[in-house]
């Protein structure tokens, strides 16, 4: 079975829908040791099938539009915060303290470019904002002593792993043995009946509403790419939550920004709730069940909703209540030994897990849609990046890679916006009829009101 057809089978799709694909191929792209260019390739395919397969749906085609897939624009598309530039200027992507260190024993890799995290981790090895205290203090530590010392204390710190170590983990044992994309009925709602489309672009999602309660990447790209093809996306973070504004320029084109505090907002939420289709949440499993917003909490007050979940490591498992970031996670789950050197851990070529796990996420929403619209029920989908690593470690057959650099311009765009003039990688999702770019760039960071528009 090829990558894009096990991914495919994981979405329950329809594999004579897979004939409707076809690859322009570009072996320069996203040079790796592992087949990252394999796993870009069949999560955007996916994404755009299961897209092309609503929107046909939708508008009452006799045929579902073709899929045409660019190994060059996944490739922008998947560091697309690497291209991105705001009046010129690049975006600092890593703080200085997130980054690997070595240890008495290996390497551990930290996470820090949030100043809670920051702290978290300086407080947990009570050292001050100094880069070369730090790499002085964990040279005399064990790896897995860092990890458990700074995880206590709310910080983010992972022992790197060889394949094997982490094979031997509870949590890798966990993992493997869920499948790609969770699914679970909530209901017994009746089948969604969405409007008919017509027009030229064909947006699959137009006028479905989607409540973005995600941060970071894998989330924010999955909710971006549902704006993309007409959702009307409203993203809603706590006030004053720590929030890095170019990361948030990169995922935020097609949406909408606004600040909700829950404990004095909760009738707004409960009225955006009402006449919401999706709710798409980035946080740790269990994180927002306090507040009401568990898949059943909020079926049960919205039936025949969609949600859709997104965790680093799972909602199993003894690391399920753990942050996590794309970063740690291929530290942890063997990926920087493999991509690195005896001397160095090493990185996948782009943030893969984050952004191959969002376009899988974005499709687990639009073939959700598909079946709702014909069978009914609400529904919540589940997927992590740990999960994603598996698949990439394990299930997909490497194709070779070369340079990865040179690769045309035309797979960006500028565009002026209420935050600068931008440089911004195209979308990568593309089909016969299909939008080619965002219909709005975006906006500074809960500058919008806490409404549908």
């Amino acid at each position: 079975m090829t990558d894009i057809e096990f991914a495919w089978s994981e979405l329950g799709g329809d594999p004579a829908l897979l004939a409707r694909v076809s690859t322009v191929a570009r072996r320069d792209t996203l040079p790796a040791r592992l087949p990252v260019r394999e796993l870009a390739r069949a999560s955007v395919g996916v994404c755009a099938l299961a897209a092309a397969e609503l929107g046909a749906r939708r508008a009452g085609l006799a045929e579902v539009p073709r899929v045409r897939l660019d190994d060059g624009a996944v490739a922008t598309a998947f560091a697309s915060e690497r291209h991105l530039l705001v009046d010129g200027r690049a975006p600092d992507t890593f703080a200085p303290l997130s980054r690997f260190w070595r240890t008495a024993d290996g390497w551990v890799r930290t996470h820090a470019n949030y100043p809670h995290h920051r702290e978290r981790l300086l407080r947990a090895l009570d050292l001050p904002e100094d880069p070369a205290a730090v790499e002085a203090a964990l040279a005399e530590r064990s790896a897995l002593e860092v990890e458990e010392t700074v995880y206590a204390a709310g910080g983010l710190a992972v022992a790197v792993r060889t394949p094997a170590e982490w094979a031997a983990h509870e949590q890798a044992a966990a993992i493997v043995r869920r499948p790609l994309v969770e699914t679970e009925r909530l209901d017994t709602a009746r089948a969604r009946v969405l409007p008919s489309l017509t027009g030229s672009p064909l947006l699959p999602a137009a006028g479905l509403r989607v409540l973005d309660l995600t941060r970071v990447i894998a989330g924010p790209v999955a909710t971006r790419t549902l704006a993309l093809l007409g959702a009307d996306v409203l993203r809603l973070d706590a006030p004053g939550s720590a929030e890095l504004p170019d990361q948030h320029a990169d995922t935020g084109f097609g949406k909408r920004s606004a600040t909700l505090d829950l404990a004095v907002g909760r009738r707004t939420f409960e009225e955006l709730l009402a006449a919401a289709d999706i709710v798409v949440t980035g946080y740790r499993p269990g994180a927002l069940d306090r507040f009401g917003l568990s898949p059943e909490a909020l079926a049960e007050r919205r039936p025949g909703l969609v949600v859709a979940q997104l965790s680093a490591w799972g909602a199993y498992g003894p690391w399920a209540g753990r942050r996590g970031f794309d970063s740690l996670v291929q530290a942890a789950t063997g990926i920087a030994a493999v991509e690195g050197s005896p001397e160095r851990p090493g990185a996948l070529p782009a943030q893969a897990l984050d952004h191959g796990t969002g376009h899988l996420m974005a499709a687990a929403v639009l073939r959700a849609l598909t079946e709702q619209s014909s069978e009914g029920y609400g529904r919540v989908v589940r997927l992590a990046l740990a999960r994603t690593a598996a698949w990439l470690t394990d299930g997909i057959e490497p194709g070779g890679a070369g340079l990865g650099d040179g690769l045309p311009q035309s797979w960006l765009a500028e565009t002026d916006s209420p935050i600068g003039r931008l440089r911004y990688a195209l979308p990568p999702v593309s089909f016969d009829g299909g939008p080619g770019d965002w219909a709005r760039p975006p906006g500074p960071w809960g500058a919008d009101p806490a409404r549908w528009a």
